[in-house]
C-alpha cells in the first residue's frame, strides 16, 4: 500500500450555485476557461446564449421576451434542428462585460424563460478576445 493517498475530489453539481457569488458552477467553469485562454473579463465582448424550445410558438415567445430584455437574436429562430425536429433553437446575443452580476442575471433570465416555455437553456459562450 502506498503511504500517500490521492485526495478524493468532491463531486460538484454544475447546476448548483457558488455561495460566494451566487453563480452556477457551470458558469464559473466557462469564466475560468475564458481567463485561462487569456481573456480580460473587464473588457466587453460578444456573448451568445443557447436555448432550445419544444415548438415554434415557444421559440417565438422566448425570442420576443429576450428581445424585450435587450438581447439580439440570430436567424435560427423558427428553424427546427435537423437532428431533432422537436427542438427549436433560439440563439440570443449581447455585447457585455462578463462580470459575476452579468452572468448571474443572464442565467436567471434564460433559466426563467426556459422554465416558463418548457424549453432548455443550454448555456452561453464568448470569445476570449473582445
Amino acid at each position: 500500500m502506498w503511504p500517500f493517498r490521492k485526495k478524493q475530489r468532491e463531486h460538484v453539481d454544475p447546476e448548483e450555485r457558488s455561495p460566494e457569488l451566487g453563480i452556477k458552477y457551470k458558469d464559473l467553469m466557462v469564466m475560468h476557461q475564458l481567463t485561462k485562454a487569456g481573456a480580460d473579463l473587464d473588457q466587453p465582448r460578444h456573448v451568445i446564449f443557447h436555448l432550445y424550445a419544444p415548438n415554434l410558438d415557444a421559440a417565438q415567445s422566448i425570442a420576443k421576451e429576450a428581445q424585450g430584455a435587450g438581447y439580439g437574436l440570430r436567424s435560427e429562430v423558427g428553424k427546427p434542428s435537423p437532428k431533432d425536429p422537436d427542438s427549436w433553437p433560439v440563439t440570443c446575443e449581447a455585447n457585455a462585460v462578463i462580470s459575476p452580476d452579468f452572468v448571474r442575471e443572464t442565467g436567471d433570465l434564460f433559466d426563467d424563460l426556459a422554465a416558463r416555455h418548457h424549453a432548455e437553456y443550454d448555456g452561453w459562450q464568448a470569445a476570449a478576445t473582445p
